[in-house]
């Protein structure tokens, strides 16, 4: 599983990290909002680089920007081979890629919590994340069907009551849990 879920991942976090970008750009264009330079400073500040005052390299930021994109696929693809699949388990990878993103910058001191944030600073970066993690999800569940259901999904099928889908359940069944 661990090496499917190793290629399948970087895929798939690589396809997130794409779409997030075109994404983007495209709010970027309607809004006027600048490039961000934060990955750079991060990745400058994690491996000792020597930092630059103002504009940041486009190399180093897009290193670290696709970088994490793609690793942290690592995990979405892991969460789809072990049956994690579908819209809810994309929701709870979103919170990990937003939690990942919240300690790598304040534990360098490149960033702040997000509560002391613009509101549109933060809805903007809330709704990229997400769109990151809903494609960076579709892909790893497309890759990972491809063998078969995962174990949670064969022990689900197994029990009364449970359903092997990665769907919600029913209405009827919600209070079966």
């Amino acid at each position: 599983m661990m090496k499917h879920a190793l290629w399948q991942g970087l895929i798939a976090g690589t396809a997130g990290a794409v779409v997030m970008t075109l994404g983007e750009k495209a709010e970027q264009r309607l809004t006027g909002r600048p490039d961000s330079h934060v990955p750079a400073r991060v990745l400058e500040r994690l491996t000792g680089m020597a930092e630059r005052p103002g504009r940041q390299p486009e190399p180093v930021n897009w290193v670290m920007h696709f970088g994490q994109g793609a690793l942290l696929g690592v995990l979405r693809s892991v969460m789809a081979h072990a049956g994690l699949r579908g819209p809810w388990s994309s929701a709870k990878f979103a919170v990990v890629r937003l939690t990942n993103d919240q300690i790598l910058e304040n534990a360098t001191g490149v960033g702040a919590p997000p509560p002391s944030w613009p509101r549109r600073e933060l809805a903007v970066d809330l709704l990229h994340k997400t769109v990151y993690a809903f494609v960076t999800g579709v892909v790893a569940d497309a890759l990972a069907a491809r063998s078969g259901p995962g174990p949670g999904q064969r022990h689900a099928a197994m029990r009364p009551g449970r359903r092997a889908g990665a769907g919600p359940l029913p209405r009827q069944e919600a209070h079966s849990r």
